[in-house]
């Protein structure tokens, strides 16, 4: 394999029901820091079928290049054309990076390109860097520049491991929605729009989609809350969430949880922050009766402020709270909803 071959940083920009996903626009600004030290461009690949309508909302959001396989085949989500899709774009294009969402699509559509394409595959990363591996030098190992390093938890969290793919393109990685920026969007923006198709006849692994159910759910998704009150283990029990939902509902945000909280099955899996849940970035969190075990705040370190609240001084929840408040929930929670709603009534 010849490195020098593959140039530039692609997303797959996912799209669903003709829709561009948020996580495809939070690729492209990644894409758009990493592609600056590597001096090269930023290219989304749009799959689908009469998706070429969406190429400007990609330009939009910092693509380059736009390159649009668009073939009735696409009109769904299926492994089998999908794959064969993206994959069919690297070996025609070779692309230095590729990035795709850690979504439900993503996490069955990355791992199977990444093998078509005989590359490796990092999953859910929190953090992408270009630099220099091995990160420290090692006596008689050549280091390799500009190397794309991929950073997530591994070992259950326990452990943050920082990976590369240095004999190998492209580097892939998935990332998890929520995790990255998107760019301010410039409105006009154009981007060279490249059409190809690799040609689709289906075969064997080609799945028939006989209907297609949506989910309908009442619960409003954490990761577009602005205030979220969330809360753990220490809260002690289903019925104590109401001190928090009333906490909620004085500030105008929504209750979210940690994993303790489903796994014991007080909340829906919906609502869980971190890394088996949902990466949130609020301008306000709460976290109440939450001890800030690295898969949580893995979840939620990014927001703007962090308020800690529980009875243990030496949780490490205090290690990233913005503001902490060591004492009994269940007297303090109740206080601050009472002053907040006292504050807002004078401000009338």
């Amino acid at each position: 394999m010849n490195l020098e071959e593959y140039k530039g940083v692609f997303i797959y920009a996912q799209q669903v029901d003709n829709e561009i996903s948020g996580i495809a626009l939070e690729l492209l600004g990644e894409a758009k820091r990493l592609a600056e030290p590597l001096n090269t461009n930023v290219t989304a690949v749009l799959i689908g079928s009469d998706v070429k309508g969406l190429v400007g909302k990609l330009a939009e959001y910092g693509a380059d290049r736009v390159i649009v396989v668009d073939d009735p085949e696409l009109k769904e989500y299926r492994t089998e054309p999908y794959a064969h899709a993206l994959a069919s774009v690297i070996n025609e294009f070779k692309p230095e990076i590729v990035l795709v969402g850690a979504t439900a699509i993503g996490r069955d559509l990355g791992p199977t390109v990444s093998a078509r394409v005989a590359t490796g595959l990092t999953a859910d990363c929190t953090s992408l860097e270009i630099g220099d591996f091995p990160i420290t030098p090692i006596p008689g190992k050549e280091q390799k520049h500009n190397q794309l390093l991929m950073t997530r938890p591994a070992f259950g969290g326990n452990t943050i491991a920082t990976i590369a793919c240095p004999d190998n393109r492209p580097q892939m990685a998935t990332v998890r929605p929520g995790v990255m920026q998107k760019l301010e969007p410039v409105a006009g923006a154009q981007a060279e729009v490249v059409e190809f198709n690799p040609g689709f006849t289906p075969n064997k692994r080609y799945v028939t989609i006989k209907e297609v159910v949506k989910a309908v759910s009442d619960v409003e998704d954490i990761m577009d809350a602005k205030i979220l009150v969330s809360g753990g283990r220490g809260v002690g029990s289903p019925e104590n969430f109401k001190i928090l939902e009333d906490l909620a509902e004085a500030v105008g945000g929504t209750v979210s949880c940690s994993r303790a909280v489903v796994d014991n099955g007080w909340k829906p899996k919906d609502l869980q922050v971190g890394q088996t849940g949902k990466t949130v970035r609020p301008q306000i969190y709460f976290a109440i009766g939450i001890s800030g075990a690295i898969q949580h705040v893995a979840g939620m370190e990014e927001s703007d402020i962090i308020v800690a609240i529980n009875k243990d001084e030496s949780a490490p929840i205090f290690d990233v709270a913005d503001y902490g408040v060591v004492g009994d929930l269940n007297k303090i929670v109740p206080l601050l909803t009472e002053a907040i709603k006292a504050q807002k009534a004078a401000n009338k």
